[in-house]
């Protein structure tokens, strides 16, 4: 017969439990910060509620009126220096953290509110009704928080879609050699998500200061905790990971508070990340402020039972009982702060002209100029104004004959001398003498600590470099082993890193690279083939990059590494080994944003390309003879950075144009070149934009059939006799 022998988790797993003796300890001034804390929250809630349903909030208003005691009890354990990030239904977490900051001493629940406090109160309810006062302009709204000076790195629509991004703000804490922590704020159901589940993995296995914090408010929309998942008891999570674990009422919170100052003492004496589980209750539906029994997934008894639990009920109750709060004064407190949100609130708004009595409306002046738009989307690249620039024609510097992924390592490499904020990080590229192709070769025996080898966990990884980007200490060089794994890490590439900078205002940096490989033509098929330029050419935010010889790499990389924007740095398979003129020995030049390299000249038709088709389309139009193009290699592929100026220039010549790629015509990147193309220079075109792109299907791992689904020589070739025979 086998043995059964019984295991134990590796990590402490524990409930924090209160009575009145840790009530009756507790230091009288937290007891009444919190629940000055818990009155501004839940007046503010209530205020936006009341806005929502007048119609005067533009979009969800994601209530957290019963939450408050979570956020209250966890906050107050942190600092300013440590970071907080959330999610949609994330108020309550925001503003605790923002007026903590602004109130590090504590506040009186009977006392005015400071100046710092109001303009806490004002700006944040600015944001979530879409004004230019607001933290973000307005972009950001009810779901989309900032203010990075109070540590609050953002709130996040996406559920589980911050998650990465707050142990980047942990990996940035631990490398600046400080104590303080993240701590990222999700629900239930987040905990289920593969994001979270996967930086909870590396975390652990990296050992970072930050804290998962799960709200557990029992519903997910309307699906109940117990229909989700088969262990309810969402902190058995951290188990598996070896993330040592609390669970605690969440509607006491003091027991919040203490389990929190555990778990923080924890990470800030390096024992990593952890997992805090609060059980409380969102007292409304989804959104807007009707109970959840309106929509017959709970019922009203369950409704009355939280309610009686209350966070406000349950500290006045302490208070009184101390003597430190007088009967009444609590009501008299709540009071108050619904008085200062009306006159915050009136800051805003103002009666509709010609309305009925007590209708309003926000005064026009608060709301953002149409204008401003699409300002932020990309930076101004005013960070790039001391960078040795070279002419983006020819070479600066002497060259010799080099093979494009030796200038890889090269160059970062010398970027890792000279910054050291710069980290690697990928699958594998701290081993196989640098990585599956050698792009990192000797990087991880030079820079043992900053050449990282990550799980294969795509959106834990990629989130974690968005967080380390946005925190600003650090720049992440990301390695995708091929380019389709984007898909894998889609939510972080496109909502998160490509809109974080726009969606926060426009200010911050996103300072991040990602170094993607396209391998279309190495058999490998569907799945790790694609070329992604078109996709990222549909994201606003990203700039997009493609050398094709060596020297370029190096100029480009440079330009990426020293970019406030995230850069995606495409590189193909078939040019890692190709020898190019390379820099001899000067590896720290730039080349500039937006200049294409005109690759041949010619006077009959403009070949646009990029990447590895340039060589292709080059041999093409030799092999061929017949039509004298001018071959243009793009070099920037993005929206904001394409070279208009040479191809107006080289279409005023040829007055035909002819836009080349290898890839799946689905996904095509030309497509909208094409049509830009049609828009801009109509005038100057004897013919409409042609195009040369691989099939509509994925390449397959047949010889045979991915060469039939990709765009090579051939290819050119047929369509430059279509343009010699009109």
């Amino acid at each position: 017969m086998p043995q059964h022998r019984p295991l134990e988790p590796a990590s402490p797993w524990v409930e924090v439990v209160v009575d009145d003796h840790d009530w009756d300890t507790a230091d009288p001034a937290l007891l009444r910060t919190f629940l000055a804390q818990l009155v501004r929250i839940r007046a503010f809630e209530q205020y936006v509620l009341e806005l929502a349903g007048a119609g005067l909030i533009h979009g969800p208003a994601h209530s957290s009126i019963g939450q408050e005691g979570g956020a209250v009890g966890s906050v107050l354990a942190l600092t300013s220096d440590d970071t907080v990030n959330g999610s949609h239904r994330g108020h309550h977490q925001f503003l605790a953290k923002a007026l903590h900051h602004v109130e590090p001493k504590g506040m009186d629940p009977l006392a005015d509110p400071s100046d710092e406090v109001r303009e806490v109160l004002l700006r944040t309810l600015a944001e979530i009704c879409g004004l230019d006062r607001g933290w973000s302009h307005g972009r950001g709204g009810s779901m989309h928080l900032q203010w990075k000076e109070a540590g609050a790195m953002g709130t996040n629509a996406i559920v589980g879609g911050g998650v990465p991004q707050a142990a980047g703000f942990a990996f940035a804490h631990q490398r600046s050699a400080t104590d303080a922590v993240s701590v990222t704020y999700f629900g239930d159901g987040a905990v289920n998500i593969g994001s979270t589940l996967e930086t909870m993995n590396l975390a652990g296995a990296w050992s970072l200061p930050v804290c998962f914090f799960i709200e557990n408010n029992q519903y997910a929309v309307s699906t109940s905790v117990e229909e989700a998942t088969a262990e309810p008891r969402l902190s058995a999570r951290g188990l598996g990971f070896n993330l040592a674990s609390w669970k605690v009422d969440g509607q006491d919170p003091l027991a919040v508070h203490l389990a929190m100052t555990e778990a923080v003492d924890h990470m800030r004496h390096g024992r990593g990340a952890c997992v805090v589980e609060v059980d409380t209750y969102r007292y409304f539906h989804q959104n807007g402020g009707f109970a959840g029994s309106a929509f017959g997934y709970r019922d009203k008894e369950e409704e009355k039972a939280w309610r009686e639990r209350d966070p406000i009920t349950i500290t006045a109750r302490h208070l009184e009982r101390r003597g430190l709060l007088e009967s009444g004064e609590a009501d008299e407190a709540l009071a108050r702060a619904r008085r200062v949100m009306e006159e915050i609130g009136g800051r805003l708004l103002e009666p509709v002209p010609d309305g009925k009595p007590g209708q309003r409306r926000i005064r026009p002046a608060e709301w953002p100029d149409p204008t401003w738009v699409d300002v932020g989307v990309r930076g101004d690249l005013s960070e790039l104004d001391d960078a040795p620039i070279v002419a983006a024609d020819g070479h600066a510097v002497p060259v010799q004959e080099t093979k494009l992924v030796e200038s890889i390592a090269a160059v970062l490499g010398r970027r890792m001398e000279t910054d050291p904020g710069v980290v690697v990080l990928g699958e594998d590229v701290h081993r196989l003498n640098g990585g599956t192709n050698g792009a990192t070769r000797g990087l991880a025996e030079r820079f043992p600590d900053r050449v990282l080898g990550t799980p294969i966990s795509e959106n834990a990884f990629t989130g974690l470099a968005c967080g380390i980007a946005l925190d600003g200490r650090f720049t992440p060089v990301v390695e995708f082993m091929y380019a389709d794994f984007m898909w894998v890490a889609a939510d972080q590439l496109f909502n998160q890193v490509a809109k974080a900078r726009h969606m926060y205002g426009g200010d911050g940096a996103v300072p991040l690279v990602l170094r993607s490989k396209v391998a279309m033509g190495t058999g490998y098929g569907s799945q790790h083939s694609m070329d992604p330029a078109g996709i990222f050419a549909t994201s606003a935010g990203w700039r997009i990059v493609a050398p094709t010889t060596p020297y370029d790499y190096v100029g480009l990389m440079n330009t990426a590494l020293r970019c406030h924007d995230p850069v995606v740095v495409l590189e193909h398979v078939d040019l890692y080994n190709a020898v190019g003129p390379g820099p001899a020995d000067d590896l720290d030049y730039c080349l500039p944003v937006g200049k294409a390299a005109v690759r041949r000249e010619g006077s009959d038709v403009t070949i646009l390309s990029y990447l590895g088709m340039v060589r292709f389309v080059l041999e093409a139009v030799e092999e061929f003879g017949q039509v004298d193009a001018e071959v243009v290699d793009l070099r920037w592929l993005d929206r904001a950075s394409i070279d208009w100026d040479t191809i107006e220039a080289s279409l005023t010549k040829t007055n035909q144009v002819l836009i080349a790629e290898q890839g799946a015509v689905g996904t095509s990147y030309g497509g909208w070149l094409a049509d830009e193309i049609h828009r801009r220079y109509f005038d100057l075109l004897d013919a409409p934009v042609r195009r040369v792109t691989g099939s509509e299907a994925s390449p397959s791992i047949s010889k045979v059939l991915e060469r039939a689904a990709i765009a090579q020589k051939d290819e050119v070739i047929a369509e430059l006799t279509e343009i010699a025979r009109y």
